[in-house]
């Protein structure tokens, strides 16, 4: 794990002083007092009530409490700092989509989420092993109960057609998916992952608040909570006889790769969990989730669908892709039969799930069971298709699309909770569940009347007093109401297997309204679930074991193709961004010179072509050269983001949405100066320019520029450095070397062209100073190669002090075009730059290297261009700069084609 930075500590909370009581049970008794409101107490056991006798703890606390001794208590709020420390050391983040600003250490984005640190509490859920049991065998029943039901309302519809489920409750569903109807899933099985969410009342059992089956979340956050929790208290972990969970992880990924076809035929199964990407709210636990089960972590544009076949586009060509562990929503999984305007899902993925040519966990169409109007209807479903009662009982609601139970009910709604019965659609109602116990009589009466005019689409929830579990806060236990998230897994085969632990979610505030539903976006905590067991405890990790020479013979890390196209513009817009700085830089300051009579009015067609040719101004900006003041300031007023189409802020700006999608594969450290690059450029630019005053002073815009490229040499330091040098990073690699060898001959063609447009006796002979006052006189200097031209173009090239250093003040064509040309030893010349790019190239396609070497044959050579015939009068040089160009467009393009699009083979010819 990567250390703390200062920056990170500074969001670790001071220490609180310590209780000075020695005895634990007494520090824990004390706590059980704060809780007397009615509702089950994790810690006593039972129900506390006012006016009662002080409940004890209940026997599982007293092990947990004992087991760590005086000691232990006195320790826990430094273990409570070391679990947040632990939090930030992982990056363990939960993206929370809010329009407000952030709290502290908090990153954002002016139109993403905010990055919240995940919400750990030091306290684990105990249960014991009796009480386990029965909520094993409950949810193990429910979890059958569903994916009969699967079967049947997208086989038979026996339950729709006797009216054991309602029809306009069922079909009526946007996640009702009729496209699916008919359609076997490979392996047999409908449902594979559930999530059951869980509240003990106040009678002491558990009752099932909601059901998650579609893309369940929690999986990657229950190992996370798991392995720092249990590091805090090894030695309670080991007395208790907590029960792992790495065994249950592994027997669902194998039940996976059974389920394939080509599992079933013993062959190589390929595993990919399918994310929404890095905005998604747990894209952290996806990505954590996707590291410990060791499958591959994708994204809609990763995958293809080919012959009904679904297909991984990596670096290395297609590879076939048999289970789709999803965490994206039904109606966004094929833009060509869903929602058309998916960028999440994949083209033809349906069709590949009726062909049965793919495992899809859970298979489309599953969201629709979600729905809570469907709560009343499942004992009778339950005796129907299993010929059993449920053993789990459910938190009371009625949908109030039965008109006999909403006018029963109508006259008592203040009693309930009013939830949606559906999800948002174009044809459904959707909004946040309403506690009718806080409205007012008028807002009562117009509740009612919005339910009589729509009734399907509310359901009335009774309203319960969930769970109240200790919380660690100020260094005193504290009650807060929780919701245990429990997760089943099925055996291919008919069983399901219950994951011995789960998601606690816990109330950030003390007392809440009692309300069986909890919400991390909502900021509550989460807390690490231990399952105690009377028998043996299972030693099965997941974690990574000692490598053995064997196994690392053929190791290789698969580069998807979306990874690889976001390395190469990471490195296209890291190198856009510091040239389009430095030339900002460069322009401004000839431009305020030029103004103050220190530069030649010569120098401004040059300084209006460049800015222009490089994005820098609109085009609807003054020319330089008729209105130097009014340049001047559209010229600082683009540097923003959305000012122009590729201005300093845009570039930053595009750098960092290449950084965000490539979070899991970039150290937090060159993560952090991305974004600091971009949020600070922007922060401080807008400070400047909102400057009182008839115009922003152009001495501080150049020191926030200034400050911008100090960012981008230390992010290019971090990418040279502290990159791994596999196909992912030659290709950001080349994505550099393809914009520096773009920008570069466009600058010198651009330079020239100003020089070359007047008479060719002098055009390329010298570049100003006293050589060429000697050579030339009148209009027949070439205006844009004056002594300051020169300056300019060894600014922009950042060879300035190399220039010196090898020939002082000399000011003449041929040293310059050596240097910023043919010097293989400059790292911004042409020939260090298309070598650089050769080299890295040849490496990467070293697979296909008949193609490898057709494309090398074309790529430019600028150290074998004739030095004099560049000096020289004559187009030449311009010539060779256009070709250049071109060279580098063309590449890129092949590039793309072959490892982004994969849609030209080896066989193709390559250049026209």
């Amino acid at each position: 794990m990567s250390p703390l930075t200062p920056s990170q500590w500074s969001l670790l909370p001071d220490e609180p002083d310590e209780p000075a009581a020695p005895d634990p049970l007494v520090q824990a008794a004390s706590a059980t007092l704060r809780s007397r409101d009615g509702h089950f107490y994790e810690l006593t056991g039972q129900v506390n009530r006012a006016g009662e006798p002080q409940a004890g703890l209940a026997e599982r606390w007293q092990r947990f409490f004992e087991a760590g001794g005086a000691a232990g208590w006195q320790e826990l709020s430094a273990k409570a700092l070391r679990v947040q420390r632990r939090v930030l050391e992982d990056g363990a983040s939960y993206n929370v989509h809010s329009d407000g600003p952030p709290l502290p250490g908090e990153e954002s984005q002016q139109s993403g989420p905010l990055a919240r640190h995940w919400p750990l509490e030091l306290l684990p859920m105990l249960i014991a092993p009796d009480e386990w049991r029965g909520i094993e065998a409950g949810i193990a029943q429910r979890a059958r109960l569903l994916d009969a039901v699967m079967a049947d309302t997208y086989g038979e519809r026996k339950l729709l057609n006797d009216g054991l489920l309602p029809a306009s409750l069922v079909l009526a569903h946007p996640q009702y998916l009729r496209a699916m109807h008919g359609a076997r899933p490979a392996g047999g099985v409908h449902l594979q992952v559930l999530a059951f969410d869980l509240t003990r009342c106040a009678d002491g059992k558990w009752w099932v608040v909601g059901q998650r089956t579609q893309a369940a979340s929690g999986l990657g956050y229950v190992l996370e909570n798991r392995l720092i929790i249990a590091q805090q208290f090894p030695e309670a972990f080991r007395q208790m006889a907590v029960q792992r969970l790495a065994a249950s992880y592994r027997d669902f990924i194998r039940t996976l790769m059974k389920l394939s076809p080509a599992g079933q035929r013993g062959q190589h199964v390929r595993v990919a969990l399918l994310t929404p990407g890095p905005r998604n709210e747990t894209y952290f636990e996806q990505a954590f989730l996707a590291r410990y089960l060791g499958i591959t972590l994708v994204e809609g544009a990763d995958l293809t669908v080919r012959a009904d076949k679904v297909y991984l586009k990596t670096l290395g060509g297609l590879e076939r892709v048999h289970v789709l562990l999803r965490r994206v929503d039904d109606t966004w999984l094929d833009p060509l039969e869903l929602r058309p305007d998916s960028i999440l899902g994949v083209p033809g993925l349906l069709q590949a799930a009726r062909a049965g040519e793919v495992v899809i966990a859970n298979a489309p169409g599953a969201g629709w069971l979600e729905s809570p109007g469907l709560t009343a209807f499942w004992p009778g479903v339950a005796e129907s298709l299993l010929g059993e009662e449920l053993k789990l009982p459910a938190i009371q609601c009625w949908w109030c699309g039965e008109e006999s139970a909403w006018r029963r009910l109508r006259a008592r709604l203040a009693e309930f909770v009013v939830v949606p019965t559906f999800s948002a659609s174009s044809t459904t109602q959707h909004f946040t569940p309403i506690v009718a116990a806080e409205l007012s009589d008028e807002d009562l009466r117009v509740l009612a009347a919005r339910i009589d005019a729509d009734p399907t689409a509310y359901t009335l929830q009774a309203r319960v007093k969930p769970t109240k579990q200790p919380v660690w806060v100020r260094g005193a236990l504290e009650p807060r109401v929780a919701v245990l998230r429990v997760f089943a897994m099925t055996d291919g085969e008919g069983g399901w297997t219950v994951l011995p632990g789960g998601l606690t979610r816990v109330a950030p505030r003390r007392d809440p309204l009692a309300d069986a539903w909890l919400s991390i976006q909502r900021g509550s905590l989460s807390a690490d679930t231990w399952v105690m067991t009377d028998g043996e405890v299972d030693p099965t990790s997941l974690l990574s074991q000692p490598l053995q020479a064997a196994d690392l013979r053929d190791v290789q890390w698969t580069v998807t193709s979306r990874a690889a196209e976001n390395l190469f513009w990471l490195g296209r817009y890291t190198e856009r961004a510091e040239n389009s700085a430095r030339l900002a830089r460069h322009v401004i300051e000839a431009s305020v010179m030029v103004q103050r009579g220190a530069m030649p009015a010569a120098m401004l067609p040059l300084l209006d072509a460049l800015a222009r040719r490089h994005g820098l101004v609109g085009a609807k900006a003054p020319a330089a050269q008729d209105d130097p003041r009014g340049f001047e300031r559209a010229l600082l007023a683009s540097l923003l983001p959305g000012s122009a189409a590729h201005s300093v802020g845009w570039n930053l700006r595009a750098l960092l949405g290449c950084a965000q999608a490539l979070r899991e594969r970039l150290s937090p450290e060159a993560w952090r100066l991305i974004h600091e690059a971009a949020a600070q450029f922007e922060q401080h630019l807008r400070a400047v320019l909102d400057h009182p005053g008839p115009a922003a002073p152009v001495t501080d815009v150049l020191n926030v520029l200034a400050r911008a490229d100090t960012h981008l040499a230390a992010i290019t330091g971090a990418q040279t450095d502290r990159m791994t040098r596999d196909d992912g990073w030659r290709l950001l690699s080349i994505g550099r070397q393809i914009e520096r060898l773009s920008f570069h001959a466009e600058v010198l063609a651009e330079a020239f062209s100003q020089g070359s447009a007047r008479q060719s006796q002098v055009a390329l002979g010298s570049l100003g100073g006293a050589q060429s006052q000697q050579q030339t006189s009148g209009d027949t200097q070439p205006l844009a190669l004056t002594e300051d031209g020169f300056a300019l173009l060894l600014g922009v090239f950042d060879s300035t002090i190399t220039y010196r250093a090898q020939f002082q003040t000399r000011r003449e064509a041929p040293p310059l075009l050596h240097l910023l040309v043919h010097n293989t030893d400059n790292p911004r010349s042409l020939a260090w730059v298309a070598r650089t790019l050769r080299d890295r190239f040849a490496k990467l396609a070293r697979h296909d290297p008949d193609w490898a070497a057709a494309i090398a044959t074309e790529l430019p050579v600028p150290e074998a261009w004739s030095l004099a015939e560049l000096a020289a009068p004559g187009p030449a040089l311009v010539t060779h700069l256009h070709r250049a160009v071109a060279q580098a467009g063309e590449l890129s393009s092949l590039i793309s084609q072959r490892y982004f699009a994969h849609v030209i083979g080896a066989e193709q010819r390559v250049w026209q």
